[in-house]
């Protein structure tokens, strides 16, 4: 595979689309479109080490409660069921983004972080986008005071039981990476 060229065919703010000329393995021309958060000319000179998003996986201790959140999502056209997620500012940490966007979306505190994963892609056809899944233990009183304008958000305490029972239903839609987590939840009590 050998890629020839990169056009940049969009200039959003927070989501581009780009077009790739390539060759496939048998030296045919090929032409790929993706999204990208990239703001540069070639996204695919980036460095994938520090992901572009954090994905918060909390664990509300004195509830013993794993906490999820349903948001309404413009491409879905509805609400859908994930974690409490958002965008790492320049300069910023992984664990200092978490914790920001878990006070901005549920109104709870990060008390203690369990594990962060590397940068990891959940739709690599589509999009470059990478995230890393941080894992912690939380507090407070769930709130969605804190949200902008443009979120949309519920915040839910799941037991074992709810997570397995919420899973049931196929009417609902979920976020990849949340039905794995909740599927795990239900089957094992722990994240």
């Amino acid at each position: 595979m050998e890629i020839n060229n990169v056009q940049k065919l969009t200039d959003y703010k927070f989501l581009n689309l780009f077009s790739v000329d390539y060759k496939d393995r048998k030296h045919c021309d090929k032409q790929w479109i993706f999204a990208s958060r990239s703001k540069g000319l070639n996204p695919l000179d980036k460095n994938y080490i520090n992901p572009d998003a954090v994905i918060i996986i909390p664990f509300h201790v004195k509830e013993k409660k794993l906490i999820v959140i349903n948001e309404f999502r413009v491409a879905l056209g509805g609400y859908h069921y994930g974690f409490p997620a958002g965008l790492v500012d320049k300069g910023e940490s992984i664990e200092t983004a978490g914790k920001r966007e878990l006070y901005e979306e549920t109104g709870l505190s990060v008390t203690k972080i369990l594990k962060k994963s590397p940068a990891v892609f959940s739709s690599s056809g589509m999009t470059d986008e990478s995230v890393s899944l941080l894992f912690v233990e939380c507090d407070g009183k769930p709130t969605n005071r804190f949200n902008e304008a443009s979120e949309d958000i519920e915040v839910i305490m799941l037991s074992q039981k709810n997570a397995a029972d919420l899973l049931c239903d196929s009417k609902i839609k979920f976020d990849v990476k949340s039905w794995i987590i909740l599927n795990i939840f239900s089957s094992h009590g722990i994240i």
